[in-house]
């Protein structure tokens, strides 16, 4: 028992070490006041499920969709790049995020779509090596836009994040994220790169 307890009481001290390094090291690329916020040509909008598989309403979800709007009404981006999950016919997060921007009064013109951003480190490396965004900013909350610096910052890519708001309850989600960031360090050491990396989409983007 001794044996054990004395093997997970380092590794639980390094996955402190990583989760307090990864917001330490971005801090100063979080953005809370949308006037502070820096001009960019895109903003990044990283997506989730508009539901729980309960059925009721994500406000992780909708917090994003409206800070996406704020960053688009205040004239900090000209565009907006969705980038989420598209496993099923029945499940596409670009498309819903789309939708839901447009009914919110972003024009469609000046929305593209990621339809391969099956996780953060996929969503960040194709903004950067399949549309060619860099300088960008992130838009999600803010543990998760730490998580995404980190590994932007890794990559030499150069981002900032505007941060939506956090849901009443979020606690259950960030000790998700306390274990995502241990899991992002061992991708990152790894050299994982995204599962799909086809060639740059910016030609097109320029031509619509």
């Amino acid at each position: 028992m001794k044996g054990i307890l004395g093997l997970c009481f380092p590794l639980f001290l390094l996955m402190f070490a990583i989760d307090f390094a990864t917001g330490y090291w971005v801090r100063d690329q979080i953005y809370i006041d949308v006037r502070q916020l820096p001009q960019r040509e895109y903003a990044l909008v990283l997506g989730t499920a508009k539901y729980y598989p309960s059925g009721s309403p994500n406000l992780y979800y909708k917090y994003r969709l409206d800070a996406a709007k704020a960053v688009f009404v205040h004239n900090k981006v000209n565009y907006l790049l969705v980038s989420g999950d598209n496993k099923t016919a029945y499940y596409n997060e670009p498309k819903m995020m789309t939708r839901d921007l447009r009914q919110m009064g972003i024009p469609w013109q000046r929305i593209r779509q990621d339809y391969a951003g099956y996780n953060t480190l996929d969503s960040i490396i194709r903004a950067d090596k399949v549309f060619q965004l860099q300088p960008f900013i992130i838009i999600s909350q803010k543990f998760h836009c730490e998580r995404a610096l980190f590994i932007a910052k890794f990559h030499q890519i150069e981002a900032v994040c505007f941060t939506a708001k956090y849901p009443d309850a979020h606690y259950k989600v960030r000790i998700r994220e306390f274990f995502a960031r241990s899991a992002m360090a061992v991708s990152l050491l790894l050299g994982k790169e995204a599962t799909t990396l086809e060639p740059s989409q910016m030609k097109m983007i320029k031509n619509n």
